[in-house]
């Protein structure tokens, strides 16, 4: 099989920025490679998070506008990272922003118009991954499993510590994924109440002490008691979690201690419901893997029997924008990209449309 060059792109539920990571990306022996060769994270400036963060609010023609001029915006940024590293691209994958997760009712948007995008890149983009598996009855999410199993395949566990904490592993030959619940979402939500985009190293946490009260009612939230295949979105945590922070009169850095235990304490607990073995290794990736707080807390929760591994930094801050290019690389082969096992789909699919620029 040939290599591809392809151009990964994410943004996520935290809001931080727009990751990108330009990979080369084959098969070798029947197993897929990877080298992420260029990367970089464009912050979004204030103004942009609160339109990301508020586009769920907007009239549908808004809406419809800003998915275009978000995408013109993918496309300028992707075309000045292309020229700035004088790099050869076959594709770009952009997962866009997720802006409306209502899988219950057939419903995931994610914004980034594809077209704009191919337009102004001047590159072929593949865009909209989750949209067939919904059509197809499934959550459209978590999809990063599929890079789990080819790439990281060597851990029990890979979980994924963004906006919102998802895990996957192996039962029986089936790839098992989920979103479990909160994450850097809860975080950050807190530390923007005082302009502060994120807590560095978890040192306000550090310094806290626990919200027993806080602590029930987050545990307490009915999602954790649904089965998988599930998923949430930013409708969820609106509705569900930020009157929960808002009613809560504590300092800050109680609440994030107590949203960390919160945290550590659900996946724990979804770790020790499907350990099959001793010694196991769970990989952490995402922006929480940078919080040494959160992360010393976790590893606590789940004592001996699993181990936290973190890996290098451009696999904790790009591994999303890596697993997209390889689902880009998968739909232009025609392979699955999308597993039922863990969506809950019909079957699995081979999913994205393909844009050409014009």
């Amino acid at each position: 099989m040939k290599q591809y060059r392809i151009l990964g792109m994410m943004s996520g539920t935290s809001l931080d920025g727009l990751d990108l990571a330009y990979c080369h990306i084959g098969r070798e022996n029947d197993k897929w490679t990877f080298e992420i060769l260029e990367k970089k994270t464009i912050p979004y400036t204030q103004d942009m998070q609160y339109e990301l963060k508020d586009a769920i609010h907007l009239p549908a023609e808004k809406l419809l506008e800003f998915h275009n001029t978000y995408g013109s915006w993918l496309g300028e940024k992707a075309k000045k990272f292309i020229l700035e590293n004088k790099l050869s691209v076959d594709y770009i994958a952009s997962h866009g922003h997720t802006t409306h997760h209502r899988p219950e009712l057939g419903l995931t948007y994610q914004i980034g118009s594809g077209q704009h995008l191919a337009n102004v890149s001047g590159h072929k983009v593949i865009c909209d991954f989750r949209t067939n598996d919904v059509a197809l009855g499934g959550q459209g999410a978590p999809l990063v499993p599929i890079g789990d199993r080819l790439f990281f395949g060597e851990y029990d566990f890979c979980l994924n510590l963004g906006g919102i904490s998802n895990i996957s592993f192996e039962v029986k030959d089936k790839r098992i994924a989920y979103d479990i619940g909160l994450a850097n979402m809860i975080l950050n939500y807190i530390t923007r109440k005082t302009d502060l985009d994120y807590d560095e190293d978890g040192k306000l946490a550090r310094s806290g002490t626990l919200n027993q009260k806080m602590l029930k009612q987050l545990n307490d939230l009915k999602y954790y008691l649904l089965s998988h295949p599930k998923s949430i979105g930013y409708e969820w945590f609106l509705d569900e979690v930020v009157p929960i922070v808002e009613q809560t009169d504590d300092t800050l850095e109680n609440l994030l201690y107590t949203s960390i235990h919160h945290i550590c304490e659900k996946i724990a607990q979804q770790v020790k419901l499907n350990s099959s073995k001793q010694n196991q290794r769970m990989l952490v990736t995402g922006g929480g893997a940078l919080n040494s707080f959160l992360v010393e807390t976790l590893q606590e929760k789940l004592g001996q029997r699993t181990t936290v591994v973190i890996p290098d930094k451009t696999i904790i801050a790009f591994k999303e924008a890596l697993v997209f290019a390889l689902m880009g690389v998968l739909r232009v082969e025609r392979q699955i990209n999308v597993l039922s096992s863990v969506t809950g789909a019909k079957k699995d699919s081979s999913s994205g449309v393909i844009y050409l620029p014009n």
